[in-house]
């Protein structure tokens, strides 16, 4: 059991109030809450050690250099990865999957060539892909789903040709919170010798990832998914590509050697990190996991779970609900429809007894066409969240269908 009341202590944003009510904060698919250690790890680095990283000998450098470093080694034991180097920073999980994208455009991909998604994949696991595609007459072919809403993996390997390259899949899906069977995926990819992509941003803060066990290519998350600030994430690489994958950008600090004829590139996690990094988001970031390290990672699933289950009971209750991605087992998500009405005045009623949920298509437009409607309204959790505060919820959405009936 994890003491809820404790946690929120934690957070002084949830004390507000919205138009008069306390803050429900049913939002965090789309960006979670900070604690204040968080909110102070960023804070001491720029009023105490606020310097550039790795190339100077001062003082400050070298503080700043081993948190920054520090928050890397971190982050490797949460996710089980035995070299840290494999851990790159980026700005967040989109700019790892276009790092990625333009990197096996150069190494593996040639004209006509094939690349796996599913149909509930984000924009950001997509576009990048589409683009490639598009300026090299490449394909782009999607596991469907079944009547279940959860991935065919039936039909996953008939799509596989002699020209299937890679597959970028989701962990976890943003909009239904259903968690795709990776260890079947990973199997079957692995027999077609594809490169496998997981995009781990709605997994990693909900569930145990286990880097090693699982023996992806690629694993992509953010960090302000993960109780860390905005603008930073990682794209872990294994080792073969970590030495192989063809660098997209460039600039100082990713070199040993410069001369105009010719660069030599540093080895490991710098050669993917050009120029002067978000060195605070990085620190925050680390202090995010020490968080979730505190209460375990466990301990946050089983309790999300329970909320899943609990609301997802609560709505099936109410004839004018439309659930979507209906299971006992997901994570942090449920998505649903009042019959007849636009998700978009739902969350707007909502938000004026201060409870904010997501509305719209979530950055998931296929899957919307799929499913044949414009969007939803989203409740995503995060382990502050209660009971009691479904029960409100449930208790204003009966009013909000009242005033839209």
């Amino acid at each position: 059991m994890i003491d809820v009341l404790n946690i929120r202590n934690q957070f002084p944003i949830l004390n507000q109030k919205i138009n008069a009510n306390t803050l429900i904060y049913f939002d965090n698919g789309a960006t979670v809450q900070k604690p204040l250690s968080v909110i102070n790890a960023i804070n001491n680095y720029y009023t105490h050690s606020n310097a550039n990283i790795h190339r100077g000998v001062h003082t400050l450098s070298r503080i700043a250099s081993e948190l920054y470093e520090n928050s890397r080694t971190t982050i490797a034991h949460f996710f089980n990865v035995s070299n840290a180097q494999q851990l790159i920073f980026t700005s967040g999980t989109t700019e790892s999957i276009n790092l990625i994208a333009q990197g096996l455009s150069k190494s593996i991909l040639t004209e006509g060539d094939e690349i796996i998604l599913s149909q509930y994949e984000h924009h950001s696991n997509i576009l990048p892909w589409q683009l490639w595609a598009q300026e090299n007459n490449g394909h782009l072919k999607v596991i469907p789903l079944n009547s279940n809403q959860e991935l065919d993996l039936e039909k996953f390997e008939t799509l596989i040709t002699k020209k299937t390259k890679i597959i970028s899949i989701a962990h976890v899906s943003n909009t239904l919170g259903v968690i795709s069977n990776i260890e079947k995926i990973i199997k079957i990819a692995k027999k077609h010798n594809l490169v496998i992509v997981l995009d781990g941003a709605q997994s990693a803060p909900h569930m145990q990832i286990d880097l090693q066990k699982l023996e992806v290519d690629f694993f992509v998350c953010s960090a302000h998914k993960m109780y860390g600030p905005t603008g930073v994430g990682i794209l872990y690489m294994n080792e073969y590509w970590l030495n192989n994958l063809p660098i997209s950008k460039t600039g100082g600090g990713t070199i040993k050697s410069v001369t105009f004829n010719e660069t030599i590139y540093a080895e490991g996690a710098l050669r993917f990190e050009p120029g002067t990094p978000n060195i605070s988001g990085v620190i925050g970031f680390g202090a995010a996991v020490n968080f979730i390290n505190e209460i375990k990672i466990e301990n946050i699933y089983k309790h999300e779970l329970e909320l899943i289950n609990y609301i997802q009971n609560k709505l099936l209750e109410l004839p004018e609900v439309v659930l979507y991605g209906v299971s006992n087992v997901k994570a942090g998500v449920i998505s649903f429809n009042i019959k007849n009405n636009h998700p978009f005045d739902v969350g707007t009623l909502l938000d004026k007894y201060g409870i904010a949920v997501r509305t719209g298509h979530h950055c998931t437009q296929p899957l919307m066409q799929f499913l044949q409607i414009p969007g939803t309204v989203r409740v995503s959790f995060a382990v502050y969240n209660t009971k009691q505060e479904i029960d409100f919820f449930i208790e204003k959405l009966k009013k909000v269908i009242l005033m839209l009936s």
